[in-house]
């Protein structure tokens, strides 16, 4: 199957985030195995979602990972000219939900197989498919623990980059953050304990700190989502729950961040209490200690000069686990979750050119680098 047709039996597959992925999931192992090649599935602890893994060639370390997500963000509210989950051809351009984020990748990675199978492969190719990752990467821990055990010497995550090497970008973490105090009449505060008043601290504290993170030029974000407390105007606020996110370019800013929000919670109201809960975390991608990755990356087609990325990836578990890794894919990441997303078939080119070049590489062996 060419990598296009194998795009539109993908796009097929609604993998909205907050659907199973099994689907799709199953018919990638059952076409992997018509090809010879056996895959690992990985369920999520509810068993409605699954990491896939295979492994093309001898089973030894040194391989190179070539990682992808099978989720996509929803289409509600949009307005298509198409079926969203009917790949659409039109210009030069593929169009459906998925196509460019991103299962224009894995369907390139797929279209590859049948030519990896007829080489003598020296270094293994690795696929890994992951669930949920547009929820905050929950599917990617899992894969990567599973595949650090088989050593691989590089992986390459296939975002949508146009080519080019991606070698950093920021971390996300969400947090909820919880107010318990107690509700009471207005006409006398003092029988209560407001929830909303050290909630709205916190906040301000953020808000703070972001404005001096953008008068020093620094790359990290701070945003408040949601803020839900109260139930009406006369009655002291017993609860209130705050939703917020940082994007960190480091550990060092990390740790600003939450020192940040230690000394908000350091003097918290009698009849208060605070509970937090981290609902996301993807680690940042950091430039220094990937250079092998790189130079695999430029060596297989990918474009130079190296990017800093504006959005997170699965790229930072693989570095936490000791693989280094880059972000390379076809397709603009403008084009992601837009109604009409697209891919230009000559980006799936491009990829059919990099994965063609993924086999010389995995055919030469460690000596030759």
């Amino acid at each position: 199957m060419t990598t296009t047709e194998i795009l539109r039996r993908l796009v097929g597959f609604d993998t909205t985030s907050h659907r199973s992925n099994l689907g799709l999931i199953h018919w990638v192992a059952d076409y992997l195995a018509g090809h010879g090649v056996d895959a690992q599935l990985l369920p999520a602890e509810d068993g409605r979602k699954a990491n896939l893994l295979a492994r093309i060639g001898p089973d030894v370390a040194g391989g190179m990972v070539f990682s992808g997500h099978s989720d996509v963000v929803p289409v509600d509210g949009q307005a298509w000219r198409s079926d969203p989950f009917v790949l659409a051809e039109r210009d030069g351009r593929l169009h459906g939900r998925g196509s460019v984020d991103m299962k224009g990748f894995i369907a390139a990675c797929l279209s590859a197989v049948p030519a990896w199978q007829r080489l003598p492969l020296r270094r293994p190719i690795h696929l890994a498919v992951s669930y949920d990752e547009e929820v905050g990467c929950l599917g990617a821990p899992q894969l990567v623990e599973r595949l650090r055990q088989q050593a691989p010497a590089l992986a390459i995550i296939g975002e949508p980059t146009q080519m080019r090497i991606g070698v950093r970008h920021r971390g996300f973490f969400g947090h909820r953050a919880l107010f318990t105090g107690l509700a009471a009449h207005s006409g006398d505060p003092s029988l209560g304990a407001c929830a909303v008043e050290p909630a709205a601290h916190l906040v301000t504290r953020l808000a703070g700190l972001r404005r001096r993170f953008a008068s020093e030029g620094s790359p990290a974000t701070l945003n408040v989502g949601r803020i839900d407390g109260g139930t009406a105007i006369n009655i002291v606020p017993g609860r209130c729950e705050v939703l917020w996110e940082c994007r960190p370019p480091d550990e060092a800013t990390a740790r600003r961040v939450r020192d940040a929000v230690r000394d908000a919670l350091a003097d918290l109201p009698a009849g208060v209490t605070f509970e937090s809960q981290q609902v996301a975390a993807v680690p940042p991608l950091s430039a220094h200690g990937n250079d092998a990755a790189v130079a695999a990356a430029h060596r297989l087609g990918a474009l130079r000069p190296e990017t800093e990325l504006p959005f997170g990836t699965e790229a930072g578990f693989f570095q936490q686990a000791g693989i280094p890794a880059v972000v390379c894919g076809p397709g603009a990441i403008a084009q992601a979750h837009q109604p009409d997303e697209w891919i230009a078939s000559a980006q799936l080119e491009a990829a059919d050119r990099f994965m063609q070049a993924a086999g010389v590489w995995a055919l030469a062996g460690p000596a030759s680098g």
